[in-house]
């Protein structure tokens, strides 16, 4: 058994390089990538910037503890302190969106000084033991028991479950704008809004977990703008460094203050740093978020038209460029028919629902490729 086949299993695709919205295996065949990134390259495979900025920072300086201050960690710092919604302007970086989310969770209890957790049902924020505890399926779960709790879970888009669940025991609500995981569940509209309230009249922290959902991918640079809510906390990693392993969470003040003893090694790393710094401000200087806003509208559209056209999907929901599209039939032999047949990779959320997180830099061709592949294999 190889090390892939121990943890994810192996699939029957080798992929040797990436250039763009494209990637190529060690046969010389491209693909469309729709969702083998796991949206962790906002600017593409190999953005020339991205690359240019890691060779320099390698060839410079590869590692230094966290607390020796780096130029190039500094100016990550103010970069995400500037771009963060509200004033979540303390940030912490970490290697991964899990480890962004358990760093969350215990800056929101010793801040508060309680330990109640409130998440929801479908939820997915990670595989770290504080992580896991808040994700609903019981997959990921079984065999690492007992988790950290208390967590109550409640139904994801429920404003009286909510309301009924935070207390004045509980130190925070975590939850995705959209989720990912649990099937490209975009929030109800007020929802959000909704759990702002009822954390601040509780005194307990509200966590947005824009691990998928941030750097643009729904057409704002963080989902929570979009609805007009500023959370006390918004963790970040996937896409943050176009690919490099970064998580970032920033908190509000408040937050910060009383946010305990916390460490990590690679907290930082220069490297990484250098890749975010990169990626962000090119993000942010070609309107990256408002492109996916526009070609994602279009490619909704057009999944919507061949929903219309066929009984073999039942719904087709998203945001900007993370979309997922309900099938009758099961994800995974309709992911297999496009890769195999047409060139396009997905991945799935659940059992039913494919799910679309390309590059932010693909055009309404790509799109209209994409829709056509999955006319096809349907």
């Amino acid at each position: 058994m190889s090390g892939a086949e121990f943890v994810f299993g192996s699939k029957p695709i080798d992929i040797a390089s990436g250039q763009g919205v494209t990637l190529t295996d060690t046969n010389g065949n491209d693909y469309l990538d729709f969702g083998a990134s796991y949206a962790c390259t906002p600017l593409g495979h190999s953005h020339p910037t991205v690359t240019e900025a890691v060779q320099e920072q390698a060839a410079e300086l590869t590692y230094v503890q966290g607390s020796y201050p780096v130029d190039v960690r500094t100016s990550l710092y103010d970069r995400l302190a500037a771009l963060a919604p509200g004033d979540c302007e303390k940030v912490w970086l970490s290697n991964s969106g899990t480890e962004a989310n358990e760093a969350a969770l215990k800056f929101a209890r010793h801040a508060t000084g309680r330990s109640k957790i409130v998440a929801t049902m479908q939820a997915f924020h990670g595989r770290t033991m504080g992580a896991l505890a808040c994700t609903w399926k019981d997959e990921y779960k079984e065999g690492f028991g007992p988790l950290a709790g208390p967590v109550e879970f409640v139904p994801y888009g429920d404003r009286e479950a909510m309301s009924e669940a935070v207390d004045d025991e509980t130190a925070a609500v975590i939850v995705e704008p959209i989720q990912g995981e649990g099937g490209v569940n975009p929030a109800p509209e007020g929802y959000l809004q909704h759990v702002r309230d009822v954390t601040a009249d509780a005194g307990a922290a509200m966590i947005a977990d824009e691990i998928q959902t941030g750097v643009g991918r729904t057409g704002d640079l963080w989902a929570v703008e979009g609805e007009g809510v500023a959370p006390d906390i918004v963790t970040a990693a996937k896409g943050i460094a176009n690919g490099l392993p970064l998580g970032a969470t920033m908190v509000k003040p408040w937050i910060a203050e009383d946010a305990g003893n916390h460490g990590s090694t690679f907290s930082g790393g220069p490297v990484p740093a250098a890749a975010a710094n990169a990626t962000l401000e090119t993000l942010v200087a070609e309107d990256l978020p408002g492109h996916a806003a526009d070609v994602g509208a279009t490619f909704v559209s057009e999944l919507e038209t061949l929903a219309e056209e066929t009984d073999a999907i039942r719904d087709v929901r998203g945001r900007g460029l993370m979309v997922g599209v309900e099938v009758k039939t099961g994800a995974n032999p309709v992911i297999g028919g496009m890769a195999m047949n047409h060139g396009v990779l997905a991945l799935p959320a659940g059992r039913t629902v494919v799910r679309f997180l390309p590059p932010l830099t693909v055009t309404e061709e790509h799109c209209a490729q994409v829709a056509d592949a999955l006319r096809e294999t349907l």
